[in-house]
C-alpha cells in the first residue's frame, strides 16, 4: 500500500482578519503538490475553512495543535516571519515549542518562505540556535534572514517573499484614487503623523483625488482614519475627500489596487499587492522589510523612524499614475519559485 501524499500542519497567524497572512495562505496551499491534504492553524477557523476549504486547528490553543501533530506527517512554518521576539517573547516560544514537538515525534519541520527576526534578546537567540538545526528543509524570503540564519547554525535556500507570486492582476487605474494602506505605528504620535497627513492633503487636493482608507488588517487598521480626525492631525480637505474601502480578502485587494492612480502602503504585503497589480505605490517603512521591499521594487519609500522628508508630497505627486517596472516585478515574482521547488523536492520524494 502506497503512502499518502502529504498531511501536513501549516502554522502562521491565519485567521487573524489580515489580508496579508492570507495571501501567504493562498499561495502556500498553491505551491502544495496535488493530494497533499493540510491542517491549518487558525484564529478565526469557521472563516479559514469557509474560504480554503481545509481542515484547521485553533491556534491559540496549544494544547490542540500539539494534538494534531499526532494525525500530521510534517510541520510547516508558512510564510511571515514567525521566528522573532518583537510580537513577544511568548510568541517565539510558541513556535519553538511546536518545532521541539514535531522533532520528538520524528516529524519533518519545514520552514517556508520565512524571514528570521528581529531577535532582540539573548534568550531568543538562544532559542532560534537551539531549533534552526532541527529543521529539515528551508527557504527564506530575503538575503537578511538567511544570513541570520546561517550565523544561528542554519541553512536553507533564498527567494523572494511568496505574495509576489499571487496571480497578476492589470492596472486600469490612471486617474483613480488614493489608496492607503496605513496602519497604527509605535514610531508616530500625533506629531509624527501631521506632515504624513498634510503631504496626502496637498497631493489629493492638487490632483483632485479621493482618498481611500484600506483596512489591511481589520482589527489594527480599522479605526485609525477615525483616531487620527479625534486627534485633529487629518485637514479638513483631506476629511472630505477620504471614505473607508471595505476588501475582505486579497482578490479583492488586488481589485482596488488595480484601480489606483497611487497605492501608499505601510503594510509589506499591502506594498506587495499593490506592485502585482500593476499600480503606482510609495512605501512608507515601520520596518526594514517594508523599505527591503520597496528597494527590491524601484518605488518611493519614506522611513518612519526618520524625519518626515520636506519633499513628500512632490514623490507622491512624481509617482501618481506611473506604474512600477514590469521587470522589477517580473524578477521578484521569479524568485519565489524557490519555495515551491522546496515543497515539492520534500512531497514528492518523500510521499510516493
Amino acid at each position: 500500500m502506497s503512502k499518502p501524499p502529504g498531511r501536513p500542519l501549516l502554522c502562521g497567524y491565519y485567521g487573524e482578519h489580515n489580508i496579508g497572512d492570507d495571501a501567504l495562505l493562498t499561495v502556500l496551499l498553491d505551491q502544495l503538490p496535488a493530494g497533499v491534504e493540510p491542517t491549518v492553524t487558525a484564529r478565526d477557523q469557521a472563516l479559514v475553512r469557509e474560504r480554503f476549504a481545509v481542515k484547521t486547528v485553533d491556534r491559540q490553543r496549544i494544547a490542540a495543535v500539539l494534538a494534531a501533530l499526532d494525525g500530521c506527517d510534517a510541520l510547516v512554518l508558512g510564510g511571515g516571519s514567525l521566528l522573532q521576539d518583537s510580537t513577544s517573547f511568548r510568541s517565539l516560544v510558541y513556535y519553538g515549542i511546536l518545532i521541539l514537538a514535531a522533532r520528538f515525534r520524528r516529524l519533518p519541520v519545514l520552514l517556508w518562505a520565512q524571514g528570521l527576526g528581529p531577535l532582540r534578546r539573548c534568550r531568543s537567540r538562544m532559542l532560534v540556535r537551539l531549533v534552526l538545526p532541527l529543521v529539515s528543509a528551508s527557504s527564506w524570503r530575503d538575503q537578511a534572514s538567511a544570513a541570520l540564519a546561517s550565523r544561528l547554525g542554519g541553512g536553507g535556500v533564498v527567494g523572494s517573499d511568496p505574495v509576489w507570486a499571487f496571480p497578476a492582476g492589470s492596472w486600469a487605474g490612471r486617474g483613480g484614487p488614493i489608496v492607503l494602506c496605513w496602519r497604527p505605528v509605535a514610531q508616530l504620535d500625533r506629531n509624527g503623523w501631521r506632515p504624513y497627513l498634510e503631504a496626502l492633503a496637498a497631493l489629493a487636493e492638487a490632483s483632485g483625488r479621493e482618498v481611500l482608507w484600506l483596512a489591511f488588517h481589520r482589527d489594527q487598521d480599522s479605526a485609525l482614519a477615525e483616531q487620527l480626525v479625534g486627534l485633529g492631525v487629518v485637514p479638513e480637505s483631506l476629511r472630505q475627500r477620504s471614505r473607508p474601502l471595505d476588501a475582505v480578502d486579497p482578490a479583492a485587494a488586488i481589485v482596488a489596487f488595480k484601480r489606483a492612480g497611487l497605492v501608499l502602503a505601510m503594510r509589506l504585503h499591502g506594498l506587495i499587492l499593490a506592485a502585482v497589480a500593476g499600480a503606482p505605490c510609495a512605501a512608507l517603512s515601520y520596518d526594514p522589510k517594508v523599505a527591503a521591499a520597496a528597494a527590491a521594487l524601484d518605488c518611493p519609500c519614506q522611513d518612519l523612524g526618520a524625519s518626515a522628508a520636506d519633499d513628500l508630497e512632490r514623490r507622491w505627486r512624481d509617482t501618481l499614475d506611473q506604474p512600477p517596472s514590469p521587470q522589477r516585478i517580473a524578477e521578484q515574482r521569479q524568485a519565489t519559485a524557490i519555495h515551491r521547488q522546496l515543497l515539492e523536492r520534500w512531497f514528492t520524494q518523500r510521499c510516493p
